[in-house]
């Protein structure tokens, strides 16, 4: 993504006012307030901080894993060490039953509050251990030890896929996998060091950050993210940390706490760290838990005294500048589907829940947050459009099981699914865009590409001018039905050719860059987003993202994952992409642009 500097230059202009729609990184002489001034971005929009239950036992330096609702904390320091493990429901902490070994400075890893995994620490007599405890939902099951006992140990992964590293037995570079069944060495840290906090899915990839280094003594603000195979030095955080906490994986994790007790808190995009929102209780010594930077716990620690506060972090919109970060999971599985409404409130409609033909009713609403599952439409069907919001859409045309067009509509009123009246024209692969009584249906494919256009008025069907490219699987966005605009597709060759709709005829515009079709999006006619989609190069699945300013096509930041086949929602600020193929997934990405102001530069 192109920078203010490399647009216009690093020449600073003088102004008498504020200059209107300054961009991000802007510089000017203000001449009547006679100071120099600067576009900031507002990143304290990405994310807030919530209050969640408090654990039952006050503690430091615990062992956690899990989700925003549904974690684990185990072991700790009360004092003296403690074996004593909680589970949490997104609510409430509950008891349950013990470690077999009480210690402190421990690692964790796991996906739930019944699958976790304990891995190092200090025992009661104390001495650095390298014991390793499986928890299966009721009880703690001792299994193969660690290679190197060590303390203030940390990493991340699942019960069969972890990897932990750091740590103070004395200072630690080592790196250890988990398979499931046997810790094995792998390829050490660039940097030996201990109260480091860590990030992890796997044991084939990771995010190791701050701590105290070897062999100064100090504390370090250095970031090694782990491949598979060796750890490579990354952007650094903004500051230096110790004895502090963090969740999520190598490429979106969140850093919080500090010692002395500090409430700042820091976000990785898989790129950069950028400060956002602090927790409510400054603390060091803390647990943290979580998939990714879009939702996850601090848990207890040190405020000082002993705390047992645990803080919610809500990540809807937890992403830099232009950037994509994943969220959580739509409930199935599926390609081929329908997305209409706004990254806090968005539908997402039928679709293919087991390739390479089938064909689905499910439809799930989202919240910001969730996926939920909702009413069933009527028609099962994929390669559908669609046009409207949450609580008001209607969804057209697609292609039953066997591979066969349909015209069916229906409308949705935000709790149940109505058939209407038909397209004209059975056909699946179209774009959609408008509301529920005022769409636009366009393009498609029967046997061939086709380049008919249908206006819809809330009640009927009508033809109106066709396109002037024939093609399918392109994106479209705008609303109403009198402006809008498609892109890309297939003729059947992939094409980057875009078309904007005036109410009457359709016009040819400015390309995509990336020629592609299956492509998902989101927007207006002067301002949206396509994303994804299968280009003609190889690898042909790819993640690219492109704004259209009303003008020009300009490539931004890619998705997190190459997707093609996938749903869409949002503005150009704020966009959803969910589900997709290959594989099959139900992974939902979000894309947000936080605020920005205006800053005096100053010497302060």
């Amino acid at each position: 993504m192109s920078e203010y500097k490399d647009i216009i230059g690093t020449k600073i202009k003088n102004y008498t006012t504020n200059p209107d729609n300054a961009d991000t990184g802007q510089v000017w002489y203000n001449e009547t307030d006679n100071v120099l001034k600067f576009q900031f971005v507002n990143f304290n929009t990405a994310g807030s901080w919530s209050s969640g239950g408090n654990v039952n036992t006050a503690r430091v330096n615990v062992g956690a894993s899990g989700t925003k609702t549904s974690s684990l904390v185990f072991g700790g320091n009360t004092p003296p060490n403690t074996a004593k493990t909680e589970s949490y429901d997104g609510t409430s902490w509950t008891e349950v039953n013990d470690l077999n070994t009480a210690r402190r400075a421990l690692g964790g890893s796991g996906v739930s509050n019944t699958s976790a995994l304990a891995f190092g620490g200090v025992d009661p007599s104390p001495a650095n251990t390298g014991a390793t405890e499986l928890w299966g939902g009721t009880n703690w099951t001792e299994v193969n030890d660690m290679n190197n006992a060590r303390q203030l140990i940390v990493g991340g992964g699942t019960t069969t896929s972890t990897l932990a590293f750091s740590g103070w037995n004395p200072y630690k570079s080592e790196t250890e996998s988990w398979n499931g069944t046997n810790w094995t060495e792998v390829n050490d840290l660039n940097e030996a060091r201990y109260y480091a906090a860590g990030a992890g899915s796997s044991n084939t990839e990771g995010l190791c950050f701050g701590g105290i280094d070897q062999p100064g003594g100090s504390k370090v603000a250095n970031t090694e993210s782990y491949n598979g195979t060796n750890w490579t030095e990354v952007n650094n955080l903004n500051a230096t940390r110790q004895a502090f906490a963090g969740f999520g994986s190598a490429t979106s994790a969140l850093a919080f706490g500090d010692e002395p007790a500090s409430a700042a808190t820091e976000l990785w995009n898989g790129t950069n760290w950028t400060e956002v929102a602090d927790l409510a209780t400054a603390r060091f010594e803390l647990g943290g838990a979580g998939p990714s930077n879009a939702g996850g716990l601090a848990i207890s620690g040190s405020a000082p005294p002993y705390t047992a506060a645990t803080e919610e972090w809500s990540g809807a919109g937890t992403v830099a500048v232009g950037g994509w970060s994943t969220v959580n999971s739509m409930n199935t599985a599926r390609s081929d589907l329908a997305g209409v409404g706004i990254y806090t409130a968005a539908l997402a409609a039928f679709g293919n829940p087991t390739p390479p033909a089938n064909t689905s009713v499910k439809t799930e609403s989202y919240n910001g947050s969730n996926w939920t599952e909702v009413n069933d439409a009527n028609t099962t069907r994929r390669l559908v459009s669609g046009a409207g919001t949450q609580t008001a859409a209607v969804v057209m045309g697609g292609r039953n099981v066997p591979s066969s067009s349909v015209n069916n509509t229906e409308t949705w009123n935000g709790t149940n699914w109505t058939e209407v009246n038909d397209l004209n024209t059975s056909r699946g692969y179209t774009a959609g865009f408008g509301t529920s009584t005022a769409a636009i249906c366009a393009a498609g494919f029967v046997t061939t590409a086709q380049d008919v256009t249908e206006s819809w008025n809330g009640t009927n069907w009508t033809e109106v001018n066709d396109t002037n490219t024939a093609r399918y699987s392109m994106v479209g966005f705008g609303s109403p039905y009198t402006a809008g605009i498609i892109g890309g597709g297939s003729t059947p060759s992939r094409t980057g050719n875009t078309e904007t709709w005036n109410g009457t005829n359709w016009t040819e515009v400015n390309n995509l860059n990336t020629a592609r079709s299956y492509i998902a999006g989101c927007g207006t006619q002067t301002a949206g987003l396509g994303y994804g989609g299968n280009s003609p190069a190889d690898p042909a699945i790819v993640a690219n993202t492109e704004e259209w300013n009303g003008t020009n096509w300009s490539e931004q930041n890619d998705l997190n994952s190459a997707v093609n086949r996938q749903g869409g929602a949002g503005t150009t600020t704020n966009a959803l992409s969910f589900g997709g193929t290959p594989p099959l997934t139900s992974q939902t990405e979000e894309w947000g642009i936080p605020s920005s102001t205006t800053k005096t530069i100053s010497t302060d």
